[in-house]
């Protein structure tokens, strides 16, 4: 029987002494890709800084396996070496620090980690160039300062640059929709496209359907109170479209 990627067991957290995470259950398989929608304030953001490792978020009971490792034993920076990604909705601002020199420090401490010859500057510039035309990235924006000024489109095309350099086994993407017009959610989306493979995987959290339009999750979950809801195919985020979540969390009820 095939490992799980990452598998979630009755899960409860909490921060700042309120429970946020309720009895969590989730199973996501390499080559999957599923979505979590839900109502503000139901929970999930808070799982993707679970899940991350942010400082805050504690564990109360529950089990998270990752490539069948106990996650809640590694920091966040191993959680990232293992092959965790988190495309934040806020990303941060880092004054001082350019985009090329912040993803080639971040690549080679993966290569690293993984005892891979660490790469040049001149081998890295030719492979940050390259990944950064697919996606439309001005190469003025790979001298810049890291999310200094970006426009919404900018700082999501520049998660995504990171998970095309970093190549992540499984990526947490937090409403990388957010703040996007048209064009920019086609470019953000084909981005993350051509980043699936048979031994990845995604979790994608949004409040809309037009990004599922873009990408095609295998497993929708309706996500309220701090866990899932119902689970079903791609049909479900229609249904939350025309209908919203009132019903299903009167069922849940």
């Amino acid at each position: 029987m095939t490992t799980p990627l990452l598998k979630i067991k009755n899960l409860y957290a909490s921060v700042d002494n309120k429970e946020i995470i309720k009895g969590l259950n989730l199973t996501i398989n390499e080559g999957e890709v599923h979505a979590i929608m839900g109502p503000n304030g139901a929970g999930k953001s808070s799982l993707s800084y679970v899940l991350s490792g942010k400082d805050g978020y504690e564990v109360t009971s529950g089990e998270i396996l990752f490539k069948g490792k106990n996650l809640l034993e590694l920091n966040t920076e191993d959680r990232a070496r293992n092959g965790l990604f988190l495309s934040l909705q806020y990303p941060t601002e880092i004054p001082g620090v350019t985009v090329s020199n912040f993803l080639k420090h971040s690549l080679n401490a993966i290569r690293k980690y993984k005892n891979q010859e660490e790469l040049d500057t001149l081998q890295f510039m030719k492979h940050l160039k390259t990944e950064a035309q697919k996606l439309n990235i001005n190469q003025d924006m790979l001298k810049r300062f890291v999310n200094v000024g970006f426009s919404g489109g900018e700082k999501k095309r520049f998660e995504t640059l990171q998970m095309a350099l970093l190549k992540p086994d499984f990526s947490i993407l937090d409403e990388i929709d957010s703040g996007l017009d048209i064009d920019a959610l086609k470019i953000v989306s084909e981005g993350v496209n051509s980043l699936r493979t048979q031994k990845n995987a995604f979790l994608l959290i949004t409040h809309y359907q037009r990004l599922l339009s873009h990408i095609t999750p295998d497993v929708i979950h309706i996500f309220a109170d701090g866990h899932i809801v119902k689970t079903g195919d791609k049909s479900l985020a229609l249904e939350l479209e025309e209908h919203g979540y009132t019903n299903f969390i009167k069922e849940e009820k």
